[in-house]
């Protein structure tokens, strides 16, 4: 059995899921899902579809050459099966995929770094065009301030309250024990 990728946006096809077209010059497609299928009967280009990997790719959101992809490439040649090569293979593999998840995680912080300064000069010029909406804002900042901290402050002082009348309880009821 084999994991075959989905022609249109390059997700697992595991065996007997998904769907298979084989075109008139016998070349097969598989695809995951219909939505794949229908996609491509439209003549729809993956590469210009958001949510497939080779949009993710040529946008730059994912790693497009990296030589853990040398790996997953796919191989027709038949091995005898051998359970030392076996169980070397799949060890390969699980390092094979924590390297290259390390690898993703990096490309993907390099590209939130500058992501977050953008963020930022973004919303000072969002700021700066609508200040007239803030003005007001502004001005009531000192009041509304002013009445959290005081409702702080009651709500302390009632759960100060009642935490002083447990304590006397408890200490009321204590002192009845010991009397008797």
């Amino acid at each position: 059995m084999r994991i075959e990728k989905c022609y249109f946006c390059s997700s697992p096809c595991y065996p007997g899921h998904g769907i298979m077209f084989v075109r008139n010059d016998s070349k097969t497609f598989r695809f995951c899902r219909s939505k794949c299928h229908r996609n491509f009967n439209r003549k729809r280009n993956p590469r210009k579809v958001a949510w497939t990997k080779a949009y993710r790719k040529t946008r730059g959101k994912e790693l497009a050459v990296d030589a853990t992809f040398e790996f997953e490439k796919r191989r027709n040649r038949p091995v005898k099966y051998d359970r030392n090569l076996m169980g070397k293979t799949i060890v390969a593999m699980q390092r094979v995929q924590s390297i290259k998840e390390r690898r993703e995680g990096r490309f993907h912080a390099n590209r939130m770094k500058d992501a977050k300064a953008e963020k930022v000069a973004q919303a000072r010029v969002e700021i700066e065009k609508h200040a007239e909406l803030l003005a007001p804002a502004a001005a009531r900042r000192e009041e509304v301030m002013q009445n959290v901290l005081d409702s702080a402050r009651e709500r302390i002082a009632t759960r100060r309250v009642a935490k002083e009348k447990a304590l006397a309880r408890g200490a009321k009821a204590g002192g009845e024990q010991m009397e008797e």
